[in-house]
């Protein structure tokens, strides 16, 4: 017969830190999704997350207040909570949201990194400028984040070891994209369709 003592303090100190290590986990990385989200323009989506990640914060808040002498409890608390900023932080990376605008920076002949962009359909600007060596040529372009792997390679090919960089952009309209299906459900500008033509 299993003993009553034993099987207590498997749930105190063992089972009952993984459950509220597994809610932090899954309430912090919902909550760093949607602060991200929100910084996207990502309305309709951020609420959604909202929701549940609050549902799952009580229920781990919850069981840390009722075993308030549990040290094991604040561990696997504070623990899901890093493990969960990191969790999310990668999910973010991995569903590569929103727009980002490439800079790239050269004294070089920017002929082939240019036709390589508009090969691929990317809008690009091309201004001029002075830099510490000299005159130099920027080339700008917005694109889907999703895209950026490839653009980067593109530099790297025709322009290695030139500078560029990459900032983020919370919205953009009329821009020059390729035609590409989204990795997103449905539009997060108007998920259900309220604003559609026709409706």
């Amino acid at each position: 017969m299993a003993d009553p003592v034993a099987s207590s303090d498997l749930f105190a100190w063992v089972i009952l830190p993984l459950l509220i290590f597994f809610f932090r986990i899954c309430d912090v990385s919902l909550g760093t999704i949607r602060v991200i989200f929100i910084a996207k323009g990502l309305k309709y989506i951020a609420p959604v997350i909202g929701f549940f990640e609050v549902i799952i914060w009580l229920l781990a808040i919850g069981q840390v207040m009722n075993n308030i002498s549990n040290v094991a409890c604040y561990i696997a608390y504070g623990g899901g909570f890093a493990a969960g900023t990191l969790l999310g932080m990668t999910v973010e990376e991995k569903l590569s949201l929103g727009t980002v605008v490439v800079r790239v920076i050269s004294n070089e002949d920017i002929t082939g990194l240019l036709l390589f962009l508009r090969a691929h359909s990317f809008g690009v600007t091309i201004a001029e400028g002075e830099g510490s060596k000299g005159k130099v040529k920027i080339i700008l372009s917005v694109i889907k984040r999703q895209d950026l792997d490839e653009v980067v390679r593109g530099i790297q090919h025709h322009l290695p070891g030139t500078f560029y960089s990459v900032e983020e952009i919370k919205s953009v309209a009329e821009g020059v994209f390729p035609e590409k299906k989204s990795r997103l459900l449905f539009n997060h500008r108007d998920p259900f369709g309220f604003f559609r033509k026709g409706k």
